[in-house]
């Protein structure tokens, strides 16, 4: 899963631009701009809903379910490139030690958000993961202000207040802290930051496949050892399960691809509204379909949050003026 970063992160699992908010990812044109917003709705659409693939692999564990995604990922990333015709950068990209080690850096933290989210929509934490990527873009100003040195506007800094005041009264809410929400939320805002790095150096299908090439081995071991134990249940509950289970290759890597496009037609203005529509369809599915409970207390926390983010939309929506100002003074 990806929700992604709007202010820190660059082209990745949910991968953004890193231009800072109130900038353009790039000029779009109003014939562009209907693509565009099709593929940002289809990408993050698809990763919203998502819970319901992972509940239809039942049996299947978290453990397993992310083995199988990083194999299957990676096979289907080596289709892709194969038929895109895509193998020179990525093979230059991966001859690159210092590329590399930053991407294998990368996998490490998409590994653990992948682990941690299959996790929770497996146990009835899906209210909790959705509250995960709703706070993500907190984590990300956060980062970009301890990491990078990023200076805040006013605006930004009463919305981290917020967000502080909303995880305290979550945690009241959830008699504990929210460890799934917070490790999502950072395992993520992590992987923007790394990715940052990267800039536009390395294109999202060749940035996934060598991601998951650093992935698969242990994902094979895992797979090898579920199999030994007798608890893998790729190939041990019908075809149906077992292509389900292939399919993760394909579900993780076209909402990448659809947000590519998006990312190459619209402001990031635009994607970062965006990038709401999949925790709010992930909560809707918590409470809908998955029946999780909401007591008033987790609503008011919500409340906070979602009010944080609002602050967040209204500066972002502001910058292209703030920035057209600036442009006049210097003029």
């Amino acid at each position: 899963m990806g929700v992604v970063p709007s202010s820190v992160s660059s082209s990745s699992n949910t991968p953004a631009s890193s231009a800072k908010p109130g900038t353009s990812a790039a000029p779009a044109t109003g014939r562009e701009n209907l693509p565009g917003i099709l593929f940002g709705v289809g990408a993050y659409g698809l990763w919203g809903l998502l819970p319901l693939y992972f509940m239809v692999l039942k049996p299947a564990g978290a453990v397993e379910i992310v083995a199988n995604r990083v194999v299957w990922s990676l096979v289907f990333c080596a289709i892709l490139l194969t038929v895109m015709r895509a193998w020179k950068p990525m093979l230059a990209a991966g001859r690159n030690p210092r590329t590399v080690g930053t991407l294998a850096g990368a996998a490490l933290l998409i590994a653990v958000n992948w682990l941690t989210y299959s996790w929770a929509v497996l146990n009835e934490h899906a209210v909790e993961a959705a509250l995960g990527y709703f706070i993500n873009p907190l984590v990300s100003v956060l980062l970009g202000v301890l990491v990078l040195k990023e200076k805040l506007r006013p605006l930004q800094w009463a919305a981290m207040g917020v967000g502080f005041i909303a995880v305290l009264v979550l945690a009241l809410a959830y008699g504990t802290v929210p460890w799934v929400a917070l490790a999502l939320a950072f395992s993520f805002g992590f992987y923007g930051l790394v990715k940052k790095g990267i800039g536009s150096r390395v294109d999202a299908v060749s940035s996934l496949s060598i991601e998951t090439a650093v992935l698969t081995p242990i994902a094979v071991a895992v797979m090898i050892w579920l199999s030994v134990t007798g608890t893998a249940t790729l190939a041990s509950n019908g075809a149906g399960h077992f292509w389900l289970l292939v399919a993760s290759g394909v579900i993780t890597a076209v909402p990448l691809i659809f947000f590519g496009a998006a990312a190459r037609r619209l402001p990031l203005s635009t994607v970062g509204l965006l990038q709401y529509l999949a925790p709010t369809l992930q909560f809707i599915l918590a409470l809908t379909v998955f029946k999780e409970a909401m007591p008033p207390e987790r609503w008011a926390g919500f409340g906070l949050v979602w009010l944080a983010l609002v602050m967040l939309t209204v500066d972002m929506i502001g910058g292209p003026r703030r920035n057209r100002r600036l442009r006049a003074a210097t003029v």
